[in-house]
């Protein structure tokens, strides 16, 4: 009799997991990047998947968006990551996307989002300024200043100057109860006291400033301000 066992043996041919996603828009290509493997096997599959991808000289730059989901990257893996794309020809990287920020980031962004409650008056030579939206509940008098990364509300008369949008948001509004101001600002736009007079003649509602889609300030009865901007209130963006 036999003293030896037959076993069988089988070989699984396992196909090596993908890091590396590309899909091909209009307007270039968006890596989805894994968030589980290491940034050292990540560098390794966009060298090799890129090689493989290069265009000819002749093709036009091409733009690269990074999605990398619940991967926070720092500074410098964020430059290697740019350096690898870059080395490629017809490749720059526009956009890197991450589900994680940093403890300061995320104060940052609370400071230029939240709004900020301030009861007083603003009197001449005053300027009151904050990072995100302003709520005034007081008068800003003649030669008065306030200041705002976002949005101004005030609930009182607006007689002196107000900048708001100061964080590159062209979509800021500027309210008040009684709406007189000697300047208004928004991102970039200003107008000063001899450009509001026509708008302003007569009015005696609460009114809004924005700037249009002919990139001028107008100002508008405040009812119109839901229509103007759906997503201006807190409780309709999380609808």
């Amino acid at each position: 009799m036999s003293n030896y066992i037959l076993v069988e043996v089988k070989v699984v041919n396992r196909q090596k997991q993908q890091y590396v996603t590309i899909k091909g828009t209009k307007e270039g290509l968006i890596l989805h990047l894994d968030d589980t493997c290491s940034f050292q096997e990540l560098l390794a599959e966009i060298e090799a998947k890129l090689t493989s991808n290069k265009n000819p000289d002749e093709s036009p730059l091409l733009g690269v968006r990074l999605r990398v989901g619940n991967r926070y990257l720092s500074n410098k893996q964020q430059e290697k990551l740019r350096n690898v794309i870059r080395s490629k020809k017809n490749f720059i990287v526009e956009e890197i996307e991450s589900n994680v920020v940093t403890k300061e980031q995320a104060i940052q962004w609370k400071k230029e989002t939240e709004i900020v409650p301030v009861a007083k008056m603003i009197r001449s030579g005053q300027v009151l300024e904050v990072e995100g939206d302003l709520l005034l509940i007081g008068d800003v008098n003649p030669g008065g200043t306030v200041k705002a990364g976002g949005n101004i509300f005030i609930l009182g008369a607006l007689r002196g100057s107000a900048y708001a949008g100061l964080q590159g948001k062209r979509e800021s509004v500027i309210a008040a109860s009684l709406m007189k101001p000697t300047l208004l600002s928004i991102h970039d736009i200003i107008n000063r006291a001899p450009d509001l007079s026509e708008q302003l003649e007569g009015s005696s509602e609460m009114e809004c400033a924005y700037i249009d889609h002919q990139e001028q300030i107008v100002i508008d009865r405040l009812q119109l301000l839901s229509q103007l901007r759906p997503m201006l209130t807190r409780l309709e963006r999380r609808m």
